[in-house]
């Protein structure tokens, strides 16, 4: 089995994987499986307050997780226009999100990656992954396999291996409401 066959069927079975993004390695697990989130909460020692990313190949595989209605057209456009790629926005949630992805929040963070083994991964999965930095809250974050097995390696079912895109910091975060920059890229 591959190591990318290894991490598909590792989300499929509700764990939790770490994985290359654009900037950092990340972990997630199913969105739609509560079970396989607390698992990454706990592992991570991440408050559940704080919410989770949604991380997905095309935009279409964020459509169940975001009220699109609660945006202006003008406001859509300047999300979709930012994708694919290393930007988050910060949007209204639909119902179908569960408090463990939007932790205390009203919305939900969300990015269509322009990051190739993502994409895959996304596609392969069937929907997007939920994305946080591959470290322990407050340790910096890893940004090569080697640091991910060295930090995290013995509470990780899988890593998918690779390198990722070239940034040097975690995604920025924008509001799509307002634009305005929550967290700078």
């Amino acid at each position: 089995m591959s190591n990318f066959e290894q991490a598909l069927s590792a989300l499929q079975q509700g764990e939790v994987i770490a994985y290359p993004t654009e900037g950092v390695f990340g972990v997630g697990c199913d969105p739609d499986n509560d079970s396989a989130i607390k698992k990454l909460l706990k592992l991570k020692q991440r408050p559940k307050e704080k919410g989770l990313i949604l991380v997905a190949a095309n935009y279409e595989q964020l459509l169940p997780y975001i009220d699109e209605s609660a945006l202006t057209q003008a406001q859509l456009n300047t999300v979709k226009n930012t994708w694919p790629g290393p930007v988050t926005w910060i949007m209204p949630c639909s119902e179908k999100v569960s408090a463990w992805i939007s932790g205390q929040h009203d919305s939900i963070a969300v990015r269509v990656t322009d990051h190739p083994l993502v994409q895959k991964m996304c596609n392969a999965f069937g929907k997007p992954l939920t994305s946080t930095s591959a470290n322990l809250t407050g340790e910096p974050p890893c940004m090569t396999t080697e640091q991910v097995y060295a930090c995290l390696g013995d509470r990780l079912v899988a890593v998918l291996e690779g390198a990722t895109g070239g940034r040097l910091s975690p995604s920025e975060i924008r509001d799509a409401r307002s634009s305005q920059v929550l967290r700078q890229g």
